[in-house]
């Protein structure tokens, strides 16, 4: 009969120790999050399950994983997870042209992730910005922004936006994320659906 001891060592032992690193790595470096909504289609899908790097500093053109609550006023329950994409980082200028380009630091960005009716309408019509496009001090003027008018985008926070603009809440109409409300860098695995367009 094995002493308590012996079943301690070769079982118990390994047990907690495995548990105890997933922990560690589910806390600290890796989890996966399932997507709610289709604010990010056609990249994303409603309930599909990605994979969020916790480690990794979010730079422009990635997509984020965010806690929505304290950032987007209707988002009323505090574990509410928001996906969408970085534009702006911080100290960037964002313009946005009536005919649909993007300039960040005064610098035309490509946006091929998205398609070019996306680019234009999806993302002007929906706020009526089609006739004159938008800055950040456009924006924020009469917005739900709660910061008055701002030019660039502040110290420790983001400007992001959806990839299916027309339909989605983001940055447009509640302004910045703050850095701690981030809780990691969407990436997907190389045989995953429109992973070139995620993973940039």
């Amino acid at each position: 009969m094995k002493s308590i001891w012996s079943i301690f060592k070769n079982y118990i032992i390994p047990i907690a120790v495995g548990l105890a690193i997933a922990l560690l790595i589910k806390t600290y470096a890796f989890s996966l999050v399932k997507v709610d909504g289709s604010s990010m289609y056609p990249n994303l899908q409603n309930t599909e399950r990605v994979s969020m790097i916790k480690f990794l500093e979010p730079k422009r053109d990635d997509v984020v994983v965010f806690k929505a609550y304290g950032v987007d006023p209707r988002a009323i329950d505090p574990k509410i997870l928001y996906v969408k994409r970085v534009i702006g980082v911080p100290c960037d200028t964002v313009q946005y042209t009536k005919s649909g380009e993007l300039l960040v630091n005064n610098k035309v960005v490509k946006q091929d992730f998205i398609s070019k009716d996306a680019q234009k309408q999806g993302t002007l019509q929906p706020i009526k910005k089609e006739k004159t496009g938008f800055d950040l001090k456009s924006l924020s003027k009469g917005s739900e922004w709660n910061s008055g008018s701002v030019t660039t985008v502040p110290k420790g926070k983001y400007f992001v936006m959806g990839d299916n603009r027309e339909v989605s809440n983001d940055s447009r109409y509640w302004g910045f994320v703050p850095k701690d409300k981030i809780q990691g860098v969407v990436k997907l695995l190389p045989w995953q659906n429109h992973h070139e367009e995620i993973n940039r």
